[in-house]
């Protein structure tokens, strides 16, 4: 099986419905950071906009932002960073009577429709996944030569010392173009390379070890002491791992912290809004976004990431996962308007194994 790109099919906008609404309306931004009345707020889907009698596609994008004329081109704006008397779009209908319209069926392929009813259409832990991760091994090697995949992990992905040696050979592959987390883990990440230990169990038989509880702040110090994990990693202290490779393959890394943060690492940012921006760098860039074990870090980074991306002028769908053992953690981003995610209800662990198995095998 090899992977073939979905063809994107853009809207007929010569058809007589479209002929003759109006261009769309711009008010305004009446002061910094609030969009006027009436404001169009983004979808993940592609949309466009009839500016000066043509169909602008907004080509960065994001949901819940508003739609501002910058440039010549429309620009998805976060409020927080709307400036007062930018022209903004307002209007809130969507099929292009206003000027307005988003096409979500862009990536849809022709066919009939199925049944009306049919058992197991959800996605649960008795869900079949074999297909999925055939599918995701062949979108990883595609990727590699092709896109930009960003993976957003929590801390379970570093407490099993398989889990972390088969990440750590992803990045090492050419798998991971951008990883995002939190604090712990990083944190648990360099503990494991740097005393074997994660939350003071050996990352192997989890045995506590003596004074265990004290290991993972130990980390923290050693790693703010010499000023940054990158100077931690080339001192030698940390022998493998995820940061370690990183590091070592110049692979960019967000860190977002959280109120319950211990330390924290140099690199982790405390201001959300300025996380929040480092985050939507990686995102702006990525075509495979992959989630793990982590509701915080998921939800935001869907939040921000749209269905599509434009690369040298074509629109291409952008794949998202989202994979944890809790059905209510991946159904909760769902929930929160990313339409487009593809859960799988497993163990990060066990998951993170297979993937590196299957992208790797000859």
């Amino acid at each position: 099986m090899s992977f073939i790109l979905p063809e994107y099919r853009a809207p007929d906008f010569s058809q007589a419905r479209f002929q003759t609404v109006p261009d769309a309306i711009l008010r305004p931004a009446p002061r910094d950071g609030v969009a006027p009345e009436g404001y169009h707020a983004t979808t993940i889907f592609p949309e466009y906009f009839k500016i000066g009698g043509r169909w602008l596609l907004a080509e960065e994008s994001r949901m819940d932002c508003v739609a501002v004329l910058r440039g010549g081109a429309v620009a998805a704006v976060e409020f927080r960073n709307l400036k007062a008397g930018e022209p903004v779009v307002v209007g809130r209908t969507e099929d292009g009577s206003e000027g307005i319209y988003v096409h979500a069926a862009g990536f849809e392929q022709p066919g009939g429709e199925g049944e009306t009813f049919a058992f197991r259409q959800g996605r649960s832990r008795e869900t079949a996944y074999s297909m999925d991760y055939d599918s995701i091994y062949e979108l990883l090697r595609y990727e590699k030569e092709h896109g930009y995949i960003v993976w957003v992990l929590g801390p379970a992905c570093a407490f099993d010392a398989d889990a972390r040696s088969a990440f750590a050979a992803l990045v090492r592959g050419g798998y991971v173009n951008a990883l995002m987390a939190g604090n712990a883990l990083a944190t648990h990440d360099l503990e494991a390379g740097y005393l074997r230990t994660a939350l003071g169990q050996d990352i192997y038989t989890q045995k506590s070890q003596l004074n265990g509880h004290y290991n993972h702040i130990d980390t923290l110090n050693a790693v703010r002491a010499l000023g940054s994990t990158a100077a931690f990693v080339n001192s030698g202290n940390v022998k493998d791992g995820i940061l370690y490779e990183c590091v070592k393959n110049q692979v960019p890394y967000v860190l977002v912290g959280s109120v319950r943060d211990d330390g924290p690492l140099p690199e982790v940012y405390g201001n959300v809004y300025e996380g929040q921006n480092a985050m939507r760098e990686q995102v702006k860039r990525a075509t495979t976004v992959i989630c793990m074990a982590s509701t915080l870090h998921t939800v935001a980074t869907g939040n921000m990431t749209p269905s599509y991306r434009v690369v040298d002028g074509a629109v291409r769908p952008v794949y998202f996962y989202s994979v944890d053992i809790s059905e209510f953690a991946v159904n909760k981003l769902r929930d929160r308007g990313s339409l487009s995610v593809r859960t799988i209800v497993t163990n990060v662990q066990d998951f993170i194994v297979n993937v590196q198995k299957g992208v790797l095998a000859k």
